[in-house]
């Protein structure tokens, strides 16, 4: 391939109600009856003591309450009410398709989090969405398509198994062929950034490192993406970047459409300690 490295290559709903009640209606007389005899207005009294429906118990009638659930749901809940908080308004605490497990890898000071789900453990293609961090929890960014390595997943990565790393690692560089677009990261401009040839379906892989963010897999953070050391050693591959779409899968890299790589570059800020979390859909929920 033309690279030595791995890399060429998602309405509110309606509280409840507390259901219809007949509120206790007093029976009042709208009139006193001064001129009546004595015995009459007892008489009176009486009967209107007699005749209000509920007039003075304090309880008011209310409908039944159902002692069977509604088909395709549960039980009616009588007399309690549910806020709605309305679709969209509240910030979900926890990353949606991120299990605890996987969660608890993500540094507690990271702020930016780009999860990449793959569609399968054997698949090539995923999706990426960025989640910023605020004071109510994690907000998305848009849905971006994205490619992984031509095989899918893998959580023990070897160089050459043409498989992407399953994790959570931080992004600090970045660099590519064409100059910096506007990234806080650390931005390495050079020639050396090249592919050239074809990808695994054919395709030209000219472009594909036009810019790049390095994942830290295997490297040394601080560094260029161009940086060939190997903390895990070299049999544990390395050279895992995010690039430019190619059009085809890659050899362990994570793709993204150009706009969408200059647009995370420009948005990723090391102030706020970016991850990437990345894995086929299973294995980040687990």
């Amino acid at each position: 391939m033309a690279s030595s490295m791995d890399c060429p290559h998602r309405a509110r709903r309606r509280a409840p109600s507390r259901g219809d009640r007949q509120t206790g209606v007093r029976v009042r007389a709208r009139g006193r009856p001064a001129l009546l005899p004595a015995l009459l207005l007892l008489v009176l009294t009486a009967l209107a003591a007699l005749t209000g429906c509920g007039a003075d118990s304090g309880v008011p009638a209310r409908d039944p309450t159902p002692t069977t659930a509604p088909a395709g749901g549960p039980p009616l809940a009588t007399g309690t009410a549910r806020r709605g908080t309305g679709a969209g308004t509240e910030a979900p605490a926890t990353i949606p398709g991120v299990g605890p497990r996987m969660l608890a890898h993500v540094p507690a000071d990271a702020r930016q989090v780009l999860v990449v789900t793959g569609r399968g453990r054997d698949a090539n293609r995923s999706e990426a969405v960025l989640y910023r961090r605020t004071a109510s929890g994690w907000r998305a960014g848009p849905a971006w398509p994205a490619r992984n390595a031509l095989r899918g997943w893998t959580d023990d990565h070897r160089a050459g198994d043409l498989r992407s790393p399953v994790g959570v690692f931080t992004l600090s560089d970045a660099g590519g062929r064409l100059p910096d677009p506007g990234t806080a990261l650390p931005y390495d401009q050079s020639p050396a950034f090249d592919a050239g040839g074809t990808g695994f379906a054919g395709e030209p892989l000219a472009g594909a490192f036009e810019h790049v963010i390095a994942i830290d897999y295997n490297r040394v953070p601080g560094t260029s993406p161009l940086d060939r050391t190997r903390p895990l050693g070299a049999d544990r591959g390395g050279g895992i970047w995010l690039h430019v779409d190619h059009h085809g899968p890659t050899q362990g890299c994570v793709s993204l459409g150009k706009e969408h790589i200059r647009q995370l570059l420009r948005t990723l800020d090391p102030r706020q300690h970016p991850v990437i979390v990345m894995g086929d859909a299973g294995s980040l929920r687990g």
